[in-house]
């Protein structure tokens, strides 16, 4: 990630359903970015 400053960006995670991309998803949201998330169901 860059040294931007917190809150405000609008970002994409990737795999945000679990794990890493899960914990990313909800650091950056706790600091004020506007998360979107996607993921890649079993089916």
């Amino acid at each position: 990630m860059t040294s931007a400053p917190p809150g405000g960006r609008s970002v994409l995670v990737t795999g945000g359903n679990r794990g890493i991309g899960r914990a990313v998803a909800s650091t950056l949201a706790a600091r004020g970015d506007r998360v979107a998330i996607t993921h890649r169901s079993g089916d």
